[in-house]
């Protein structure tokens, strides 16, 4: 188990730009770079949402609604998680939060599908909202 802990949060104006992070503790380096990371967010009642993957390998997905504006990116010797996000819009309005799975053959298959469901994570960050207007 790892402990997940999300910033950068804010409120900005369409069009702007936000990059969140993503801190593990409780995990060691060789463990931390195991894991699949990912950003999910959930909007007042919608259900929540994958954003981006990143796999062990630096591997990345997207969901459509933001390939071309955000990145994700990690860094595993400071066991951070990154997702830049340009050009927002008002849809991009949502609580963000950060997950983490240690790799397995099964994430792997659902990797290669697009981003895992957030069942297929164990660990999440407490959130960070984003408010666009």
């Amino acid at each position: 188990h790892v402990q997940l802990v999300e910033s950068g949060g804010g409120s900005v104006k369409a069009g702007e730009s936000l990059k969140l992070s993503c801190v593990a503790f409780g995990g060691t380096y060789s463990s931390y770079r195991s894991y699949c990371m990912a950003w999910f967010r959930q909007a007042p009642g919608k259900e929540r949402e994958g954003v981006a993957v990143i796999n062990r390998r630096g591997t990345t997905r997207y969901a459509d609604s933001v390939k071309g504006r955000f990145t994700i990116s990690r860094d595993n010797a400071n066991n951070t998680l990154w997702l830049e996000m340009s050009s927002l819009k008002e849809d991009d309005s949502a609580t963000y939060y950060c997950a983490a799975e240690t790799s397995s053959p099964l994430l792997t298959a659902l990797l290669a599908l697009g981003i895992p469901s957030p069942g297929a994570f164990t660990n999440w960050g407490q959130g960070t909202q984003v408010t666009v207007s």
